[in-house]
């Protein structure tokens, strides 16, 4: 791996000298450090009183190159960072000069790069972003289906519901939307260069990088399932064989896609060359995506879903999210408790939870779906008044029936990323986004280097078709053309009193949305530091199966016969998911806390 020397130098190789540009808002630049730089760091290098253009000019090489390094590597802590982002990052933070909205775009593009098992260009997601001045807004870029999807698409030949046909074929694949979602971020509140913000990602897939420990692991673990794609594997794996720690790979395919999105930006993906190379991926394995589908995809801007809970505001994803909607459901229910008199996760504290979650989950199925075809009512699930309802429903030492004859929950993978960026203004980014399963549908489009979604699986199985096994079939949630389907995505942003607090957000398919709320619980209520809030045990209830599920490791075998005592089912499993957060003291202050549970996962900043 290259020192952090050996970057900057690079980084300085391709820098020019002195130039004072007039239309270049930048102002005078020498060796890639501009003079507004200097001014923050008070460079008064002539020592006349002032730091100006002369001071700019007098700068040397090896001073740059200190200032690269001090300010933009170790100042914001990027040694934490897994070694093979160091360098994009570090170039990035160099050059790019952007907002948070630039960090999440670069930042996704390099996931796609080193995280395949759920960074992706391939699959697609939700931005929720908060201005500095108060104002909020969310872009959507889930998938979509293809114009000739239709309700009983996932049935076999004699109309009977396949698995298979659901989540393990080419008519699982959704329209991809994370390059659009993204250029229209970039677009419409960006500041840094496209360009800029995707050459990371080129880089890294032509140049290579170390195979961080966390990739090599789980590559290997995937090898049986994605050895069903030849290009899947000759992609991924060395000679048919899982990399090792710190072997370096390079993806040359995928680094000729993302050059034709810096050069071209959406239609680099939408259009031409990389649209033909899905679509034949698709013509030759059944699948339904062609050309017309491809250029026809548009992302949605839509209004944040927004509550409160003890005078903090909760911002997050509107439908096609059922996140939002249901944990903001969820804590007004709990909002009629007073929690951290119980305990955290005591029995008591655990029963409560379980059965807010219980009743959140029960509507998000009854009623959620794309707001472009079907209409849930928002304003009902999201009121006071109707957590007061649900809450009165609610037995202080009996466990609630889930009934199967009710409605039922369907298949949504745990594979997913999550990260928050908060910038240095005030403007804050939750992204969270997702192949779906891990791998996606584990198939590398030929020629083009990215693995496609499988997040067709987040559709109901068939029309009515709702059983005990967690097949659902409710209207909201069919496939259609163009329809984005149901999703448990939550990248969640907190304020109170028209300040930023936090931002949060997580993987984990349907424990999303109960890790997001479990996050802002510990903060609010227990006054966790962020970093605790973060590591603390969770738990997870989703109506049905009627189970609570509990991280093994933060669980009392007291606390599990408290709670069989009061009629629940109690399962000890691992991590749920890893909660990525930032949290802004009274002070302003931005303390990072990358969840433990990821173990390449990390904080940087200052």
């Amino acid at each position: 791996m290259k020192s952090v020397q050996d970057i900057a130098k690079a980084i300085l190789a391709r820098e020019g000298g002195y130039v004072n540009d007039a239309d270049d808002p930048g102002g005078a630049t020498n060796h890639g450090v501009t003079v507004h730089t200097m001014r923050r760091l008070g460079l008064d290098l002539n020592g006349d009183g002032k730091v100006d253009a002369q001071d700019v000019r007098v700068l040397t090489a090896e001073k740059a190159l200190q200032i690269f390094v001090d300010e933009y590597f170790h100042k914001p802590g990027l040694g934490a960072l897994p070694g093979p982002l160091q360098a994009s990052v570090f170039d990035m933070y160099v050059n790019a000069g952007g907002n948070a909205v630039d960090a999440a775009v670069a930042t996704a593009f390099v996931l796609a790069v080193t995280y395949p098992e759920a960074g992706n260009i391939g699959g697609g997601g939700f931005m929720v972003v908060r201005f500095p001045d108060g104002k909020t807004t969310t872009i959507d870029f889930r998938e979509k289906a293809p114009a000739r999807a239709t309700p009983d698409m996932f049935t076999d030949s004699a109309g009977a519901y396949s698995s298979r046909i659901h989540h393990n074929s080419h008519k699982s694949v959704g329209v991809p939307g994370t390059v659009a979602g993204f250029a229209h971020a970039h677009q419409k509140y960006g500041k840094a260069s496209w360009t800029k913000l995707v050459d990371p990602a080129v880089k890294l897939a032509g140049d290579g990088f170390a195979v961080p420990g966390g990739l090599a692991a789980s590559l290997k673990g995937a090898q049986t399932r994605l050895s069903a794609y030849p290009a899947t594997i000759a992609a991924y794996y060395k000679n048919g064989q899982p990399y090792a720690e710190g072997e370096k790979m390079v993806l040359g395919d995928l680094a000729k896609t993302l050059t034709r999105v810096r050069g071209q930006g959406r239609d680099g993906f939408y259009k031409g060359t990389t649209a033909k190379l899905i679509a034949e991926e698709m013509a030759s394995h059944g699948g339904l995506i062609n050309e017309a589908d491809l250029a026809a995809y548009q992302p949605a801007e839509r209004a944040a879903v927004t509550g409160t809970y003890r005078g903090y505001e909760i911002i997050s994803m509107p439908p096609p999210s059922s996140g939002g909607t249901a944990m903001i459901e969820m804590l007004n229910i709990l909002e009629g408790y007073d929690l951290k008199s119980l305990g955290h996760n005591s029995p008591q504290y655990v029963h409560y939870l379980a059965e807010s979650m219980r009743r959140a989950f029960r509507d998000r199925a009854l009623y959620m779906g794309d707001p472009d075809f079907t209409k849930p009512p928002l304003e009902k699930l999201m009121s006071k008044a109707y957590a007061t309802e649900l809450r009165s429903t609610i037995v202080k030492d009996k466990a609630s029936p889930s009934s199967p004859a009710d409605v039922a929950q369907g298949y949504e993978s745990d594979e997913t990323t999550h990260y928050s960026v908060v910038d240095k203004d005030g403007m804050a980014v939750s992204v969270t986004y997702t192949l779906e399963a891990g791998y996606g549908l584990g198939a590398v489009v030929n020629g083009a280097g990215f693995l496609l979604n499988n997040e067709m699986g987040d559709f109901n199985g068939k029309p009515g078709l709702t059983d005990s096994t967690g097949l659902v079939g409710t209207k909201p949630n069919i496939a259609q053309p163009g329809k984005r389907m149901l999703s448990s995505m939550t990248p969640m942003i907190l304020a109170k009193d028209g300040k930023l607090v936090a931002v949060v957000g997580s993987p984990g398919g349907r424990t999303i949305i109960n890790t997001v709320m479990e996050v802002v619980l510990n903060l609010i209520d227990f006054q966790m530091p962020v970093q605790d809030a973060v590591n603390a045990p969770r738990l997870h209830h989703q109506w049905l199966p009627n189970v609570i599920t509990m991280e093994r490791n933060g669980t009392s075998p007291e606390t599990v016969k408290a709670l069989e005592a009061m009629g629940h089912t109690v399962r000890l499993g691992g991590n749920q998911g890893t909660a990525h957060s930032i949290f802004v003291n009274a002070k302003g202050m931005r303390q990072g806390a990358a969840d433990p549970r990821d173990r390449d996962a990390a904080a940087i900043g200052h």
